[in-house]
């Protein structure tokens, strides 16, 4: 569902009452304000609406760009939410997860934090980012959660990413996606330098689904949508 921005309310799906953990994967690659990451008030409005309906614990997960400690990038970009565990996937232990794709295009199987297995409802919370082409929206927000030092990005690159954006989709069946489109952020270079364009929405829904409705709102036709669509079919028989 797409929201305008000043009607957005965020209500956990049942679920949630019923889950006793939750996990939040925020787009905090680098320490850089919003629209290039996650917006910590958007992060917030989340967290504070699930406190309503549930004591669960609450893990925000992700790993930084070059493999360097998340603590000072949670600070720098203002993750400092009561009752919430910060944890950086550098840290974490790792367990394989095999892709359900009988012909997988690009990982037959993804290395992830162990701490996802022990959560109930996991959610993606990205913002409205388009770099050198690639929508970096809900699915592609999920890669952060791949450990750096066994999947370089030359090596994803090599691979393509579509096909490893869409092989995390099916592998990682994220329960929810949320794209903070108050702003858009075309990013050519350095995204500290990028500036964001008004758009004022918000996103919610099943991963695909929603990506698949930011990229029709920014014109794109990235190749991951059909490996999905293509992917959903096999599965169906």
């Amino acid at each position: 569902m797409i929201f305008p921005a000043a009607e957005f309310n965020f209500r956990p799906p049942s679920a949630v009452a019923r889950a006793r953990r939750v996990l939040i994967k925020p787009f905090a690659p680098y320490p850089i304000p919003y629209p290039a990451t996650t917006s910590p008030d958007t992060l917030r409005q989340v967290i504070e609406a699930i406190r309503r309906v549930t004591d669960a614990d609450i893990l925000l997960v992700e790993g930084s760009s070059d493999g360097k400690p998340m603590a000072p990038i949670y600070k720098a970009l203002g993750y400092e939410f009561r009752r919430v565990m910060c944890l950086d996937v550098r840290d974490s232990m790792w367990i394989e997860i095999d892709n359900p794709l009988i012909k997988p295009y690009a990982l037959a199987a993804v290395w992830v934090p162990n701490v996802l297995l022990s959560c109930d409802f996991w959610i993606s919370i990205a913002p409205f980012s388009i770099k050198s082409g690639t929508p970096m929206f809900s699915i592609y927000n999920l890669l952060g959660l791949l450990p750096a030092k066994k999947y370089r990005r030359d090596d994803l690159e090599s691979l393509g990413m579509d096909k490893v954006i869409a092989d995390v989709y099916f592998t990682l069946p994220f329960d929810m996606g949320i794209i903070d489109a108050r702003q858009k952020l075309v990013v050519d270079g350095n995204p500290a330098d990028a500036r964001g364009e008004d758009v004022g929405k918000i996103l919610m829904g099943e991963p695909f689904e929603i990506d698949s409705e930011a990229a029709r709102l920014a014109n794109l036709q990235p190749e991951f949508i059909d490996l999905i669509k293509a992917g959903k079919l096999e599965l169906e028989g």
